[in-house]
């Protein structure tokens, strides 16, 4: 019997924290790039986004084990389809930190100085979003134990609200990001500051699919 299949005997949602971690690992991996290359350590940004590549395979292949395993019915309120989308969500995070790694070593890009400290505060602030959302899944144990229904569930509900909460001030924090960045077109090609404007835009990407699969939870909460 495959780990898969042997985690969806304990529960639904066994295997969706199994696959989250993998995709924690891919993001724990976006800070040690940013300051690779800050410190213009293009080599060891290489070295890392290479691990970002690798776990996000990892991930990839989890979920497609997920997928192939995921019974039919079960004996809770929980979809299937539902579930199917939790997992696609999460995914999507790897991926959007895959997409990052990708970007950043197009080329030897040098991070704009003037930018260093929001940049790192914006990344922080993603990770944040992530992690929170990281949260939910190990709750999810949780909600099992209450049936998905009384103070377990309207606690997840809090959990999610934070989540979208996170994440409208990762959207402030990408806005006040892309008006600096643009402030530098006379100094920096327009090439760079479109290829930054992709890199930012993919972070802002990664906390947007961290709210949807909050958001997800909501809904199976609400079936």
């Amino acid at each position: 019997m495959s780990l898969i299949r042997e985690m969806f005997r304990e529960s639904p949602f066994e295997p969706l924290r199994f696959h989250m971690k993998s995709v924690m690992e891919c993001v724990a991996l976006l800070e040690p790039m940013f300051e690779a290359l800050r410190d213009e350590k293009f080599d060891e940004l290489q070295n890392i986004a290479n691990k970002v590549f690798k776990v996000e395979h990892q991930a990839d292949k989890i979920k497609d084990d997920i997928r192939r395993t995921i019974p039919k019915r079960f004996f809770l309120p929980v979809y299937r389809g539902d579930l199917l989308g939790y997992i696609k969500l999460q995914d999507n995070m790897a991926d959007s930190v895959e997409d990052v790694a990708y970007l950043l070593t197009i080329k030897n890009m040098p991070l704009p100085k003037s930018l260093v400290d929001l940049v790192f505060k914006y990344v922080a602030k993603v990770e944040d979003v992530c992690k929170q959302t990281n949260t939910i899944s190990e709750y999810l144990p949780t909600l099992i134990d209450g049936d998905m229904v009384g103070a377990e569930a309207e606690h997840a509900i809090t959990l999610v609200d934070n989540v979208a909460h996170a994440e409208w001030e990762a959207d402030r924090m990408s806005y006040e990001l892309a008006r600096k960045l643009f402030a530098l077109e006379d100094e920096i090609k327009a090439t760079d500051i479109f290829l930054w404007f992709r890199i930012f835009g993919e972070l802002g990407q990664l906390a947007n699919h961290a709210e949807k699969t909050g958001d997800r939870l909501r809904r199976m909460l609400s079936t």
